[in-house]
């Protein structure tokens, strides 16, 4: 017997439409207004730049001669695969790790449709203190780490979190 769909945590799949959306939307708006390795400052610590990534976080991997855009194709897939189940499993009340496992998902498969299409992950934001720049990265990865923040976030504050604290 299965469940209702709007009774589990897929209730919450609109937010990988949106994640994916605003993610293929930016990507496209650089790509069609900046050149490769453009640069447009925006804040004192904040700048567009158009970069390539071959790779995955970090351009890990990214000189490895192009077997790494399918071995992080099929990371993106069982992942999203995964957290799919997961949500399906979970009640749709169960918010927090509903939406985070959505923005993961978002995440996920829009750097996977960028891995696919165009063979690398278009980034285009970059963060500086001084001389110093954060990896360039874009709303995919967002997706990815402030749902990964929430995942860590949900284990501090969930029921099960607390009781497991009680008994240690």
């Amino acid at each position: 017997m299965s469940k209702p769909i709007l009774s589990t945590g897929l209730r919450w799949l609109w937010l990988v439409l949106v994640v994916i959306v605003i993610d293929f939307a930016s990507k496209q708006w650089i790509m069609n207004n900046m050149l490769l390795h453009e640069t447009q400052p925006l804040m004192p610590f904040l700048n567009l730049f158009y970069a390539h990534n071959y790779g995955a976080a970090f351009s890990f991997l990214a000189d490895k001669g192009g077997w790494q855009r399918w071995f992080f194709a099929g990371i993106a897939i069982a992942i999203a695969a995964a957290l799919l189940v997961m949500m399906y499993r979970s009640r749709a009340s169960q918010k927090l790790n509903n939406i985070a496992y959505a923005l993961i998902i978002g995440g996920a498969l829009g750097n996977l449709f960028d891995r696919a299409y165009h063979g690398f992950v278009v980034d285009f934001i970059d963060f500086y203190i001084g001389g110093w720049h954060f990896a360039t990265f874009n709303i995919a990865d967002c997706g990815i780490c402030i749902g990964a923040a929430l995942v860590v976030l949900e284990g501090f504050f969930s029921p099960t979190g607390k009781q497991a604290k009680q008994k240690g």
